[in-house]
């Protein structure tokens, strides 16, 4: 399997269309996250009746769970404008003062995604901005330089990150609305399945979309992509129609088990328990076996193996679960059994 349709951070060709086409535009509208919308519902009410911009927002989460959507809700119930970037294409502090002085008016929303990888000096460029609403510029170099201040239109920073512990202390104290996004239940994704459905003019039967669900890890972007691609195969090897067994056929041909497991995932247990005996074993490690990169391992595939149980991380390194022998068919006695052997002959 070449691309990973379970992935959190791969953006396939089109998929920004695709996902916004689907994208909630209200409060009301998202599914899932209750208390976190009635958290912002309260602040969004208040900054309004008090016509003040809403204080800035940090949120953080695992890839696919609705952080880049509910700044677009923040911006659109505030009824102000929405700029968005991410945090490594800002990498000079001109590059933040022209988005600040030119690009927000009042009350706007700017939007920086991966927040975490903010370069230090753009960063601190930024705390004035967020508490006072003014930026330093400095002009000319050596000893006749000069620092001046420029005002900025008051505006909420929302921030997303998948790493919260990357975050500076002075950093993250800056936001003064600090959320937290979970994994959805099976029941809150066939909700958003059932939703995409309508607004993609897919029949989908009921059954279909709690297969889907079941597989869709948890996250609203794989199910919405899994849906994609499950219409497809409807509609080419059937007659249009998601039914259950529809649903079977086109997951277990792409390869994503009834708990959502991919080629990628299986491929890190099996790592973990068939060449480091189930582990500890440290992250490095891993990732040369797998010939995957830190981060992608860290942020992509992990959150979710160790939110049902199959991964666990430990100070010595990852672990492979008993959870995850059962899932793969190994069993846990035999297993060590079987390196107990192996290490015997060496």
């Amino acid at each position: 399997m070449n691309e990973r349709i379970t992935g959190g951070n791969h953006i396939e060709e089109g998929e920004d269309t695709f996902q916004a086409t689907l994208r909630p535009r209200t409060l009301d509208e998202f599914i899932g996250q209750e208390q976190i919308k009635k958290t912002l519902s309260i602040c969004i009410e208040a900054a309004r009746a008090r016509g003040d911009a809403l204080d800035h927002v940090l949120v953080a989460g695992p890839p696919g769970l609705g952080k880049t959507t509910l700044a677009h809700i923040i911006a659109a119930q505030m009824g102000v404008g929405l700029r968005t970037t991410s945090g490594p294409v800002l990498e000079r502090k001109d590059d933040l003062a022209a988005l600040l002085t030119a690009d927000l008016a009042k009350g706007d929303v700017l939007f920086i995604d991966e927040i975490h990888r903010l370069n230090r000096v753009v960063e601190e460029c930024l705390y004035p901005a967020m508490e006072d609403f003014f930026i330093d510029i400095v002009l000319g170099e050596g000893p006749h330089a000069k620092t001046i201040q420029i005002d900025v239109h008051p505006f909420t920073l929302v921030g997303a990150t998948t790493r919260s512990g990357l975050l500076t202390g002075p950093l993250r104290d800056r936001f003064g609305i600090q959320l937290r996004l979970g994994f959805y239940n099976e029941k809150e994704i066939a909700q958003i399945l059932r939703r995409s459905a309508r607004i993609l003019e897919v029949e989908c039967e009921e059954e279909g979309i709690q297969e889907l669900a079941r597989r869709s890890r948890g996250t609203p972007r794989v199910a919405n992509r899994l849906l994609k691609r499950v219409r497809d195969y409807a509609q080419v090897r059937h007659d249009g129609v998601i039914t259950a067994q529809v649903a079977r056929e086109a997951l277990d041909l792409l390869e994503v088990d009834n708990m959502g497991l991919d080629h990628m995932d299986h491929q890190i247990l099996r790592t973990l328990i068939e060449k480091f005996g189930g582990g500890p074993v440290g992250i490095k490690t891993i990732c040369a076996a797998l010939g995957e990169d830190e981060r992608t391992l860290e942020e992509v595939y992990e959150p979710y193996l160790i939110q049902i149980g199959f991964l666990n991380r430990t100070p010595a390194g990852r672990v492979a679960t008993a959870h995850a022998y059962a899932h793969l068919g190994i069993s846990v006695r035999g297993h060590i059994a079987h390196q107990s052997d192996l290490l015997s002959e060496l």
